[in-house]
């Protein structure tokens, strides 16, 4: 996609990447040189590009969805193997978010005084970390408890700093296909590790699939040390965010209790909730379902999963291709600001009712190839609808904020439907019962974003203005 460039405001530019800068929300200066020489002397796509950014960042999100993915795939060996139930797997599941909304709070909260490039290559460091020990023979039920809940704590921040990170490249009006681009880690994270973990336990056990995925990891650190760099846009931090805020290089924050009260954050974050509650669900069940309920072997739902996970893929990025066109166009669309948010949420809800009621395959296994995912862009638009609320020195801090609330869906779902599948007559009426549930979840949230989710109109009362793009095109 092509766009008219943008001269962004006044303010002053970024040093190196060694520095902590002082650039505000605009660009001027060295910062506009930078992302001049950047978008000119090396291409769009080249490291320390705005395009280029993503693309590393989206690796970023693909490691991280295939650490939560591995245990889901590895689900029914490691249950056969520690003699567990389902619920008490899902315990373990649940481990993972044990820490995972305190840090992603706390670690948000750091984007303000820590460079978010240093914090997003500690994170990569400690969440590979964490896989390793289950590598070992002797590593039980515990262990794997343990290794869970420090990896929740590392990832916990993943997303919303990422977010964060991104949004110092690209202006509002071009942040949506580039934050769908970064929401599709979470399903094409799936769509690669389901066959390749798959294969990986079938050939040399479910152990191995741990100790890959951190490897993986290893290597991205290695890559984001080398090319990982600030954007033009992104708000100073330390010392010079105070020499900012004092000369008025920076907008004006917003107390956060108005932007937490909005309605526009609240209904993020619920809408969020629930399509992350499907997500976790799908995650932690749908390999487990396929085999016990449908009679799959696991290479079969593994690939099965993985081209699922495609789909979702696809439905992010159209998603984002459209929503981005109809920003850049500014003209309002036929429904409110957000409300088409809410109304895939209940488009969702009803692939959900379908996938768990109907008797056969050829009804039942199409719902996992889009029309279940259509819950999934929630993700993307609760990230830039609360960025256009935010001032961008704020943005961290609640981006990490929504990451808290929505998370407690990957807390809630594992352990609620594994007690329900449990406590069905059999294993299939409990996933039906609980898939239902579900798809409960997702109407509810549906009206409620269809009805409260504006985020323009909530940005106009908190006097936040729209961050304009850097001063040369972003398109790519």
């Amino acid at each position: 996609m092509s766009g008219p460039a943008r001269t962004a405001g006044p303010g002053k530019g970024r040093p190196g990447k060694g520095g902590t800068g002082t650039g505000g929300t605009g660009t001027g200066g060295t910062g506009k040189a930078k992302t001049g020489k950047a978008g000119q002397g090396r291409g769009r796509t080249a490291p320390g590009t705005p395009w280029g950014t993503t693309w590393l960042l989206l690796g970023f999100m693909l490691v991280n969805f295939a650490d939560k993915a591995v245990l889901g795939l590895a689900g029914p060996d490691i249950m056969r193997e520690f003699g567990i139930s389902r619920q008490e797997f899902g315990a373990s599941q649940a481990a993972f978010f044990a820490l995972f909304s305190v840090s992603a709070l706390a670690v948000s909260a750091l984007t303000k005084k820590v460079r978010t490039s240093v914090l997003l290559l500690g994170m990569a460091l400690l969440w590979s970390a964490a896989q390793l020990p289950m590598v070992w023979a002797a590593a039980g039920f515990g262990t794997l408890v343990l290794t869970r809940v420090l990896l929740g704590a590392a990832e916990g921040p993943a997303a919303p700093v990422a977010v964060h990170h991104l949004h110092g490249w690209f202006g509002q009006r071009d942040r949506n296909l580039p934050t769908a681009v970064l929401m599709v880690g979470a399903a094409a994270g799936v769509a690669v590790a389901a066959p390749v973990l798959s294969a990986v336990i079938s050939g040399w056990g479910w152990r191995w699939a741990f100790g890959t995925v951190g490897v993986i990891g290893l290597v991205w650190a290695v890559v984001w040390r080398r090319y990982g760099s600030e954007g033009p846009l992104a708000p100073p931090v330390g010392p010079a965010a105070r020499r900012a805020a004092e000369g008025a290089e920076v907008a004006a924050e917003v107390p956060l209790r108005r932007i937490l009260l909005s309605g526009t954050f609240l209904t993020a974050s619920v809408g969020s909730f629930a399509a992350y509650w499907l997500m976790s669900s799908k995650l932690t069940w749908l390999p487990d379902y396929l085999e016990t309920v449908l009679g799959w072997d696991a290479h079969r739902a593994g690939l099965m999963v993985g081209a699922g996970a495609v789909a979702n893929g696809v439905v992010l990025l159209v998603h984002g291709v459209v929503a981005q066109r109809a920003a850049r166009r500014g003209r309002p669309g036929r429904l409110p600001s957000g409300a088409g948010a809410g109304v895939l949420l209940l488009l969702s809800a009803a692939a959900v009712t379908v996938f768990a009621t109907a008797g056969a395959d050829w009804l039942r296994v199409p719902m996992m190839f889009g029309p279940m995912a259509l819950a999934l862009p929630m993700m993307t638009v609760s990230q830039t609808a609360v960025a256009r609320i935010t001032p961008p020195s704020q943005r961290g801090v609640v981006l990490g904020a929504v990451v808290c609330v929505f998370a407690l869906g990957g807390v809630l779902a594992p352990l609620v439907l594994g007690g329900i599948v449990d406590a069905g007559a059999t294993t299939a009426q409990g996933y039906e019962n609980g898939w239902l549930f579900t798809a409960g979840l997702l109407a509810v949230a549906g009206v409620l974003t269809a009805v409260f989710l504006r985020p323009e109109r909530d940005a106009d009362r908190l006097g936040v203005p729209e961050t304009p793009s850097p001063g040369v095109p972003v398109a790519h």
